[in-house]
Order: C-alpha cells, then structure tokens, then sequence
C-alpha cells in the first residue's frame, strides 16, 4: 500500500491549489511528486462531490448521508439531520465531535454512531468556510522575510550560477530590501537581515520566516528551535524570530506576493557578471521602483508611508554590527596567500609558510600572528579571487615597471648627473619604450663602476645616442667625447687670406713665360 500523507500536508496541498497554484509549483514547495499532487487533488474533488447511486455502505453513500439532508438531494438522510440546530450550537461553543456525540446519546437519545456526528459536524465545518481573518501591523512591529530564485551570475569563463534572493518587507508600510547570495546558510541568512535593518534605519520587533533550515533547526509551532548564532542576533538587535506554521504560507502572505514581485519585476530575464552588480542593480530597484509605487492594497506611496509613520515607530540601531565571525588557523603559501572560503590573502613576507590565525565575516578577513596581533586587513573577496595588499609584496619581487618611471629616475640620479640627464633626454625621445631601457642602465651597476657608466653617459648624450647599446659599448671599449671649434679668422701661424690672393695674380701673370719655355 503506498504512504499516505499527512493531514497537514494533504491540507497545505488544497489550499495552495485554491490559490491558483500549479501543481509542479505546490510539488516543488512541498517537497513532494507532482503525480502525488495531482492524486490528493483529485480526491479533495471528489469528496466535495455529492455522490448518488451509490452502493449502501459504501464511502460515497456515507459522505451522501450528511449532505443529501442538508442540500435536498436524493438518498437517505442523515441521523444527524433532526438535530441540525443543536449541533450548530455545540460547534459554536467549540465543542469536539466526541463531546457532541456524548451529549446527543445522553441528552437527546441519540441512536447513531459517533462516526456519523464525526461525519455530520466535518460537513457542516465543510459548508461553512471561516473566512481568513486579515491582520495588519502597527508602524515597526513586524516584518516578513522570504527566499526565492535570483537571477544568474555570468562568471569570466562563461559559467552560470544559481543564485537566491532574499527580501524582507515591513509589513505596515511594504517597504522592501533585497539581497541575492549564492547560498542560504545561517550566515548569508543573519548578513542580509543585518544589511536590511542598517537600510531602513531601524529595527521591527518582530520578524516572521519560514521554517527555512539557515533558521530553524528544528520546526514547531509552539516551540520552534532557532540556531544559537541566529538567537545571539535576535538579543545584539532587540528583535524576535517567529517561524511560521508548516506549510502555512499565508501566515507571511504579505512576502509572498513580495518575493514574487521581485522575481518577476526586476530580475526576470536579467543576468550578471558578478554577485555585486546583481545587488547594485537591487538596491536601485528598490529605491527607484518599488518604493516610488503606489501599493495595490494601502493605495498609497511606499516610501511615503514609510517615512511619515514607519520609520520613527522602528527599534534604534545598536552602536555596532553584530560580531559574527569564524575563525581557524592557516598556512601561509608559497606565494604569501592564505586561503579563506576559496579565496585568497595576502600577509607580509616575513610569516611565509608559517602558520597563522585567520579571524573573518562577511565584510572583512582579519589576519593575526601568534601573539595574536593583527598583522593584516582585508575585505572579503568573491571565490576564487586575490586580495593582495602593496606592502606585503618583498622588495626583491617588485618589477621595475610596476614602480613607475618617477622611482626609476630616482634610481638612475644615483649614478650620477650625466646619467640622469641622459635618461630624461631617451625618455622623451623614446616614450615609454624607454622605461625599460632605464631598467637596463640600473643592471650595469651590477658589473661596472657608477662613475663608467656616467661618463659614458655624458659621450652618448654629446653625440645624441639614445640606445642602451651604445653605453654598453663606451662602457666597454671607452671613448672620447666629441668637441666642436669655433672657426677662427685670425693667427700667428696663420697668412690672411689676401697674401693668399696675391700668390694666385702672381703665379697667373707669369702663367704664360713658363709655357712659352716649355
């Protein structure tokens, strides 16, 4: 024989059915196959059924027993039917069938069974559905949480991640605050509660949840069991948790629809790069589009209610977060990193490969020594990322491009004056080219004295050379600076030009003497 399941659940089906929910949606919150859904509807509509021409004694004719009195159907009435009114009376008092059937039998003569009461009074409670009864909040007394689906994050490599949107909502004046995570454990859970009471400047008194397992670790209605660290964040704030009755989702109906509206309003059809940008992109929604609306049932503003009567009626902020953290120890890695939730921090050079305390949140990665002080800060960073601080990086591993053209100078003024004007001139020639033609001049230091190489300097700038070449080979072989003289007119050793003038007249008049000889 298959399991049957429980009247509560049975319940929850029927009702979330009457809402208009599908059955792979009422499955898929319940926990259950759809098929089995779909079978426990059918039989809910069958009993609402009346039913004739049924065999005597059989389920149908007894369902038809208590219904054909009251409704004018055919078939045999109901033993319950002479005593209708008093029966009514009695329910009024909210007496059991039990009771009822004992007064009956003792005051009345009754001569059924106790299971035609039982089946008379389930169908009077049948014909006469209670109304829910509508509960609204004063300013600050109550919010509503809930998870649903967020949109997915597109990573660098073209993966896409699940992720799940939390949203709390004020229930007086529908306020809303929104945050995505990639997971709904207890600390994701605490984070976006907090993020969401410094948002609205205020703490409710009260806040409504499901029984969700980052909260509840064991659901009760009357005595549900909350995780240590979430009741340490009810006492840090002045706030109370009350979970919902199983399968109960009109006790928070408030963030039902709310949690939809985000849902199909503002991340329907959308994805992201990053986890961050989805949240950005909700906290503009929610300031520029949910709160700006006109809400379906208060017919007023959000924000506008919020800010005349809400936000005044909240709890105060305490002086500071709630101090959630984990804590372990670590090995400092071959690359100065240490690992903390798959992702990655630096430390300073001097604790590689020791071990260290690692102290974090969801904000902030504290990182101490063995002494316990705090030798390093971080924040948090995404899985699979670095957060490497500048100072932790060892002198020795710092390239020169990464120290910028300024310290190179800086460097190459140690030489010597030549150097450095020869160095200023390449790098305006060259452009940024010339940055490492800096870091090769720096490497001869290594093997030739400052003041060679800034000889050579001051030659190549005489004769305009700007390759690291040229210096090598001055370095090397030596050379002479080039100079330029002045032309001079005049000198002891020096005829002028016009005893140069008379010797060519002289030598042309005789010209002709000397050829005639010849």
């Amino acid at each position: 024989m298959a399991n049957r399941l429980k009247m509560a659940t049975v319940q929850a089906i029927v009702a979330l059915k009457q809402r208009g929910w599908s059955n792979r949606r009422i499955g898929r919150e319940l926990g259950i196959r759809r098929e089995t859904v779909s079978r426990y509807i059918d039989l809910a509509q069958e009993d609402s059924k009346p039913a004739t021409n049924a065999p005597p004694g059989s389920a149908a004719e007894q369902r038809a027993e208590c219904e054909n009195g009251k409704a004018g159907r055919s078939g045999p009435a109901s033993q319950c039917e002479p005593f209708r009114q008093v029966i009514e009376e009695k329910l009024g008092q909210d007496l059991s069938a039990q009771r009822i059937y004992q007064d009956l039998v003792g005051e009345y003569g009754f001569a059924g069974s106790y299971y035609s009461v039982r089946r008379f009074v389930r169908q009077l409670g049948r014909s006469q559905p209670l109304p829910f009864r509508r509960l609204e909040c004063a300013p600050g007394e109550q919010a509503q949480v809930d998870f649903g689906a967020g949109a997915p994050v597109i990573g660098p490599d073209g993966k896409r991640r699940k992720t799940h949107v939390l949203r709390i909502v004020l229930s007086h004046s529908r306020r809303g605050y929104s945050e995505s995570t990639f997971r709904q454990t207890t600390e994701d859970f605490i984070g976006c509660l907090e993020n969401s009471f410094w948002y609205f400047g205020g703490v409710p008194r009260t806040i409504v949840i499901d029984n969700l397992s980052a909260a509840v670790s064991k659901a009760d209605w009357f005595d549900p069991e909350l995780h240590p660290r979430l009741q340490s964040f009810c006492k840090h704030y002045g706030t109370v948790i009350l979970p919902t009755r199983p399968y109960t989702p009109r006790h928070k109906g408030k963030i039902e629809n709310g949690i939809g509206y985000v849902k199909d309003n503002a991340l329907k059809g959308r994805d992201f790069d990053s986890l961050a940008e989805q949240n950005r992109y909700l906290l503009h929604w929610e300031q520029h589009v949910a709160d700006t609306r006109i809400h379906g049932t208060t017919r007023q503003q959000v924000i506008m209610v919020f800010e005349q009567s809400e936000r005044q009626a909240l709890l105060p902020l305490p002086a500071s977060r709630f101090p959630f953290f984990r804590e372990a120890k670590r090995s400092v890695h071959r690359d100065g990193h240490i690992e903390v939730d798959k992702s990655y921090y630096s430390v300073p050079p001097e604790y590689l490969t020791r071990e260290v305390w690692a102290r974090w949140d969801r904000h902030l990665v504290r990182i101490f020594n063995s002494r316990m002080e705090q030798i390093a800060l971080h924040a948090k960073a995404e899985p699979g990322q670095f957060r490497t601080r500048q100072q932790d990086i060892h002198p020795h591993k710092i390239s020169g491009i990464e120290r910028g053209t300024t310290w190179l100078l800086s460097q190459v003024s140690l030489i010597g004056p030549h150097a450095t004007h020869w160095a200023q001139a390449m790098l305006q020639q060259r452009g940024i080219q010339g940055i490492r033609v800096l870091q090769g001049l720096l490497s001869l230091r290594h093997r030739h004295p400052s003041q060679s190489i800034d000889q050579a300097c001051e030659l190549a700038l005489s004769h305009q050379a700007f390759r690291l070449r040229t210096i090598r080979q001055i370095v090397k072989r030596g050379g002479s600076k080039q100079k330029q003289f002045a032309f001079i007119d005049e000198h002891p050793i020096i005829r002028p030009l016009s005893d140069y003038g008379q010797i060519v007249r002289d030598a042309l008049q005789h010209a002709p003497v000397a050829l005639s000889k010849a």
